[in-house]
């Protein structure tokens, strides 16, 4: 079995050729990059948040509030409603492995610069989890 993603892009015959339309289409909605290579529109938010819903760190999170276990609310200093969220268990820390659980993480319903956070452990309970999240806009 070769490896197709050693090969040169103008290699790979995976994906079809794209039409005219679809290259007008996306030309249209393209904003360029800048030479990091996000758009000058893109804007990415993080924040660290203790189990005890204490906001560690991050970058645009302004404020985040534990609303019950496994329950939390992080607000940004800037409309989410459009934004696209990631999340996952971990200490505050830089080291370390934390316990089993999961995260799940989507807009805050009737506030537009926040986002609803729930912790669960291994087996699906909720429970009160540090957690790191990114929200890109």
């Amino acid at each position: 079995m070769s490896d197709k993603s050693a090969q040169p892009v103008d290699q790979i015959t995976d994906q079809p050729a794209p039409t005219e339309a679809e290259l007008g289409e996306a030309g249209a909605a393209l904003v360029p990059a800048t030479v990091s290579g996000m758009p000058p529109t893109a804007q990415v938010f993080f924040a660290v948040v203790e189990s005890t819903g204490v906001l560690v760190r991050g970058f645009g999170a302004v404020a985040t509030l534990r609303l019950g276990v496994g329950t939390y609310q992080v607000t940004f200093s800037h409309d989410m409603t459009r934004s696209a969220f990631v999340a996952t268990t971990g200490f505050t820390g830089s080291v370390g492995a934390p316990p089993d659980g999961r995260v799940t993480v989507v807009g805050r319903a009737g506030v537009p610069n926040a986002a609803f956070v729930q912790t669960r452990d291994g087996a699906g309970n909720l429970a009160d989890r540090a957690f790191h999240m990114v929200a890109a806009s």
